[in-house]
Order: C-alpha cells, then sequence, then structure tokens
C-alpha cells in the first residue's frame, strides 16, 4: 500500500546526484612505467621482434599494444631463438632462466621492478644464514615461482591463514617471512601474526614486502568504498594486485565491487538503484582504460567526478641495461718447442 512518505522519497532520490567518486593513486606504479618502457625502447632500438618472457606486466590492453609493434611473448626462454634479445617481466625470474639465457646467448633485459629484486636478494640472504623462509603469497603466480627459485628448498609457501598449520621446517628458532609483493596488507598482516603465533621466534623482512603502490591503491579504495554502492576496479583477471582491490573495496564496505578488464565489461544492471560509484584500477593500467569507464558511466548520467586522493605518488626507477652474452676466449695455443730450441 502506498504511503504519502513514498512518492516524496521517490522525488529525492531522483534528485540526489549520480556521482563517481575517483580513487588517487590508481593505475601504473612506478616499476610498470620501467616494465613497459623497456619494451618500448628495445623496439626503437633493436627493431621487431623483441621477445618477452611472459606477459610483461598482467594486463591484457598493454600485451596487446606491445604485440602490434613487434613484441613477441613467449612461456619460456627456450622459445627464443638463439643471439635474440629477451625481456624478462617486471614478475622476476628463477636464477636458471639467467643461467639458460646465458647458455643461449640470449641478450637479456630484466625489468623485474626493483621491489620484486629486493625480496629476491632478502631470500638469498635468509636462506646464507641458514633460515627457512615462509614465503606468503598464491601458488603458481610469476613472482612467487621466481622467489622460491632463489632458495630452493629453504622457502615455504603459505597461501594466506588458513597455511599456517601445514607449514613444518627445520628449527623454529631460525625461521623468518617474506610476502609477494602485490597482496592484500591486511590479509598478508594476518597471516604474518597467524605465523609469530606459531613460531615465536619467526624474524621480519627488515621493511615492508608489499610494494608501496599496491599498499597506496588499497589504502585508496578503502576511502571510496564505504561511501560507493558499487565499486568498479579496471583491471585484468590476472592482476594480483587488481584482484585484492575488489576484495578490500568489499571488506571496506562496498556493496558491491566488481574486476572489469574494459568498459566493454561493465553490465548494465549492475547500475540498478546505484547513486555513487568508486573507480579504482590496478598497478598495471593504463589511464585510457579508466577513461574509457569513466566515459561509459557518464553516458548513463554519471557525469560528476570527485576525485579522492589519498597520497601523492614521486616513485621512479631507471631502466634496466642490457646485459650481453659473455663470450669465453681460449687462450692461444702455444707451438711444441723444436727439439734444442729455448722456450
Amino acid at each position: 500500500m502506498t504511503t504519502p512518505d513514498q512518492p516524496a522519497l521517490a522525488a529525492a532520490s531522483q534528485l540526489t546526484p549520480r556521482r563517481v567518486l575517483l580513487a588517487a593513486p590508481r593505475g601504473y606504479c612506478a616499476g610498470v612505467e620501467r616494465a613497459v618502457a623497456t619494451v618500448e625502447q628495445a623496439l626503437e632500438r633493436h627493431g621487431p621482434p623483441v621477445y618477452v618472457r611472459h606477459q610483461i606486466v598482467h594486463n591484457a590492453h598493454v600485451v596487446r599494444t606491445l604485440e602490434r609493434k613487434g613484441a613477441v611473448f613467449v612461456e619460456r626462454t627456450d622459445e627464443v631463438p638463439e643471439g635474440a634479445t629477451v625481456i624478462f617481466s617486471a614478475h622476476g625470474v628463477a636464477p636458471p632462466v639467467h643461467a639458460e639465457a646465458a647458455r643461449r646467448r640470449l641478450t637479456v633485459i630484466d625489468a623485474t621492478c626493483p621491489l620484486v629484486t629486493k625480496v629476491h636478494k632478502e631470500a638469498r640472504r635468509f636462506a646464507d644464514e641458514g633460515y627457512d623462509i615462509l614465503l606468503i603469497g598464491h601458488e603458481g603466480h610469476e613472482e612467487v615461482v621466481g622467489t622460491m627459485g632463489e632458495a630452493p628448498g629453504r622457502i615455504h609457501l603459505v597461501d594466506g591463514p588458513s597455511g599456517v598449520a601445514d607449514v613444518h621446517v627445520r628449527d623454529e628458532r631460525k625461521v623468518a617471512w617474506l610476502s609477494q609483493t602485490t597482496l592484500s596488507v591486511d590479509e598478508t598482516m594476518d597471516t604474518a601474526t597467524a605465523l609469530k603465533d606459531r613460531f615465536p621466534a619467526l624474524t621480519s623482512p627488515p621493511s615492508d614486502d608489499i610494494c608501496y603502490a599496491t599498499q597506496n591503491r588499497q589504502e585508496a579504495v578503502k576511502r571510496i568504498a564505504a561511501e560507493a554502492d558499487l565499486v568498479l576496479v579496471v583491471g585484468s583477471p590476472n592482476s594480483s594486485n587488481s584482484v585484492r582491490l575488489v576484495e578490500v573495496a568489499l571488506a571496506s564496505g562496498a556493496a558491491a565491487a566488481h574486476l572489469v578488464d574494459t568498459a566493454g565489461e561493465l553490465a548494465p544492471d549492475w547500475l540498478d538503484g546505484v547513486r555513487t560509484i568508486g573507480v579504482t584500477s590496478g598497478a598495471s593500467v593504463p589511464d585510457v582504460l579508466v577513461d574509457g569507464v569513466l566515459d561509459r558511466l557518464a553516458d548513463r548520467g554519471f557525469d560528476h567526478v570527485e576525485v579522492v586522493r589519498s597520497t601523492e605518488e614521486t616513485q621512479r626507477f631507471a631502466l634496466p641495461r642490457p646485459s650481453f652474452p659473455t663470450t669465453t676466449v681460449e687462450p692461444p695455443t702455444r707451438p711444441t718447442p723444436l727439439p734444442g730450441s729455448h722456450p
């Protein structure tokens, strides 16, 4: 039964502006900028094809764009012709991959994010000091595969708090933890706390392994989630940090949250009854994809955009230098001295 108040409430609802809360920072981090620029520069200097082991970053649009310019993405180093140039992705690789590249006489350009390289160095140091290393991360992720390869036999993968009970180490007095750089900050801390409860002597990394950009994007999405009826995270499904942003948005009060690779994946029924939409993007997403989502929302009446900034980012990384194959030069063979001659 209709009450007198219902028409007034409906009219008031229609007067409420449809708005978009645009998180900042969002999109490309310094490591992704460096990796993409590395491929572009290699194509300019050497011409196509330039081979890239695995996706340079986890974004379908970026990969397709680089493919059109002449980049060839491969899964294994042995797919790269001998003597060619290969770029290692931002996620890092294990030492055996470097060794194989050297055997195949490849010119290597290592675009591993410096923050991932930091975790690799920590893994080697802890292993050299006799520690068992508990790596918090997701099984099969390229970054995890590369890090575990730095200290095989010493690293145990822990995929969330539920995996803590299954961990077994040689000496509970010599245990350290590290983490994948693109995880949820909150879940990683929950896992580290559970590990600390089980191993009281647990040693922590000298500084946070979760990268600054991952943390900043998660803090930014928390600020918009509580006010949003819907949060849209622009990013590819294989992007760990993008998937985490959806989880953080839901945990932070968003009524709904979805991951979209492009504006074309935005379902019209998601907007039913929605007045405020939060928008952000993962660390491997170019601005053009976010702009496409904003244009699509504007077409549906969400043309009022408010930027919600949580911090400024100024981090930049220098481009990597190529590592050329080394040539082993055999010492010249001395002629056998004739009898009676002096050497």
